[in-house]
């Protein structure tokens, strides 16, 4: 039987020690030894993790990463952060999914003061859209994720060369983060959303390809890259910033 006893009690807040993460390291030698042995189902149900939450943005492919983990832990929390600029097309779809998968559903909203104070004329995301981010976005979710020991991302390889060599298990500031279908290709995708015959968000047929809040977020072209829809007018910008490093920093993805 495995001895899970020095990785439970091991300080969270003390990572890296000597550039090492034992708990991290254990994970993975037991359910992600390598692309052929991958037991997702196994690390997500692993005391180890803690207490676990879900982050949603019910994008596009939203509804393939909500029934694949809740198929494993019905209960979990689904974080949606509300950030008031979404597209009410994203606010019905979250409702659908929510109803249609039974989901333990936990809506996060920015500081109302904050946002009338930094906001007042609702310009932020035109004049300052990494400082929109941070306050719609950033702000509640650090605050929903006091509560929990891991989180669970929707990204994956494939969208986009920010995310190309992306770990299935990695740390996120004092947190560990799961990226469950980070190995997935858009093929594995589709079948899923068809063979659970899971709906689709409304405004994948219109071209977006990639969904955020309304502001920042256009149709895809034909050729472009699959996040180039977001903040379009600002290429340096291509994360909202809710992913940390090991080090507790913001990651900001440069360049498409």
């Amino acid at each position: 039987m495995r001895d899970d006893t020095r990785y439970r009690d091991a300080s969270r807040s003390d990572w890296p020690i000597g550039g090492s993460d034992a708990l991290l390291e254990a994970l993975q030698a037991d359910y992600l030894p390598d692309l052929g042995h991958v037991d997702m189902g196994g690390l997500l149900t692993d005391p180890r993790l803690g207490r676990v939450a879900l982050v949603s943005s019910f994008g596009a492919e939203s509804a393939v990463l909500l029934h694949y983990v809740t198929r494993v832990f019905p209960d979990i929390p689904v974080l949606f952060i509300d950030t008031g600029c979404h597209f009410p097309e994203t606010l019905a779809y979250r409702d659908d999914l929510a109803a249609r998968l039974n989901l333990n559903l936990v809506n996060l909203r920015p500081d109302a003061a904050l946002i009338a104070e930094e906001d007042p004329t609702g310009d932020l995301p035109r004049r300052d859209p990494n400082m929109c981010c941070t306050l719609r976005k950033t702000f509640p979710l650090a605050d929903a994720l006091e509560g929990y020991e891991t989180w669970i991302s929707g990204r994956k390889r494939y969208q986009g060369q920010t995310r190309a060599a992306l770990p299935a298990l990695e740390r996120d500031g004092t947190h560990i983060k799961v990226n469950p279908l980070v190995f997935w290709s858009p093929q594995e995708i589709s079948e899923y959303f068809k063979l659970h015959d899971l709906p689709r968000h409304p405004l994948v047929d219109r071209g977006y390809v990639s969904i955020g809040c309304a502001p920042c977020t256009r149709p895809v072209k034909q050729g472009e890259d699959i996040r180039a829809g977001r903040w379009a007018d600002n290429p340096d910008k291509t994360e909202c910033g809710i992913h940390l490093g090991p080090d507790g920093r913001f990651v900001r993805g440069r360049g498409r």
